[in-house]
């Protein structure tokens, strides 16, 4: 009887567990998606192999959406309604279970609360159903990033570029898809220069955002880009933190999307990098939260004709 009584204790006790190893799997790095991709800010950038599934929307930016880039992902979502039975995910389902459970007692002749000790069995089930998901779920996702291929060598983007013949539609890129042509836009080819700048411009941007040098990110990313850099250093100061990236390399990248418009080359590529990632107290040096780490995200550079190649939107996958 005392094992029984403490089974649900033992439940919530692996189910927190298992909340703490997905916690400590987040990037210390800041999320999000964010900067400016011109007239396709709203639009969603093709899948590639590097990154299979659909970028995150843009969700800050200077760039206003237009007839142009009014997709689904610009328009705001309906907002759900009120009420606490009529709250999506758990707790709406939690309310609504408990007042079940109650009609259910009250009909038998047990007392409004008379169905509520069968149901904390229920609940009990459905702790342990939700640890498994939740355990399967973090293994799957964790092998998903694990069983990506990789080159030993650490390649480069031009490799990725050389992967397929260039050609109408394709770009270049791995995961290159044609887009209507609009008025002043045309397509571009970025050359294997520019993947070497791409590479570069991903360190440098990263480890001038650990080292905390505004000066260094502004000859890298653009005004828009910068202003959002300097608001999350500054939350970091506040908060007595600072967010030190080392050792980034990338491991594997191809092209999305490059197109022109007008005298602005735009350069859309999924990378997948390794970094050490830590967020350390700023007092005592110790190190907070973070570690080694991978990512996979959607930058996209730009340039005016015949200018350096700037950094100019983030996107996460």
């Amino acid at each position: 009887m005392g094992f029984l009584r403490l089974r649900p204790l033992l439940v919530l006790g692996a189910l927190a567990a298992a909340l703490v190893m997905i916690a400590a799997d987040v990037d210390a790095r800041p999320g999000g998606s964010f900067g400016s991709r011109g007239t396709r800010t709203f639009n969603a950038p093709p899948v590639t192999q590097t990154a299979p599934t659909p970028a995150r929307p843009i969700e800050r930016s200077m760039t206003q959406p237009g007839p142009q880039s009014g997709s689904s992902a610009a328009r705001p979502a309906p907002a759900p309604t009120g009420g606490l039975l009529n709250r999506p995910g758990f707790f709406g389902g939690l309310a609504a279970g408990f007042l079940g459970a109650g009609l259910i007692g009250l009909f038998l002749g047990h007392g409004l609360t008379g169905g509520l000790g069968g149901l904390a069995s229920v609940l009990g089930l459905l702790l342990q159903i939700g640890l498994v998901a939740i355990v399967g779920y973090f293994i799957w996702s964790w092998w998903q990033r694990r069983s990506q291929p990789a080159f030993a060598s650490g390649p480069s983007l031009r490799d990725a570029f050389g992967a397929r013949p260039t050609g109408a539609g394709c770009m270049g890129g791995l995961g290159s898809a044609a887009r209507p042509a609009a008025a002043g836009i045309g397509a571009l080819t970025p050359t294997a220069a520019d993947f070497d700048q791409f590479e570069r411009l991903l360190g440098e941007t990263e480890t001038a955002y650990g080292a905390e040098d505004l000066d260094r990110l502004r000859m890298r990313v653009t005004p828009e880009m910068l202003s959002y850099f300097a608001e999350e250093l500054a939350a970091n100061a506040s908060r007595g933190v600072v967010n030190r990236i080392s050792d980034v390399k990338l491991l594997q990248g191809d092209l999305a999307e490059a197109w022109r418009e007008g005298d602005v080359d735009y350069a859309t590529v999924a990378m997948r990098y390794a970094l050490n990632d830590t967020m350390v107290d700023r007092a005592s040096g110790r190190v907070v939260e973070g570690g080694p780490d991978e990512a996979v995200e959607v930058w996209t550079f730009m340039r005016v004709r015949g200018g350096a190649w700037l950094l100019s939107a983030i996107q996460q996958v």
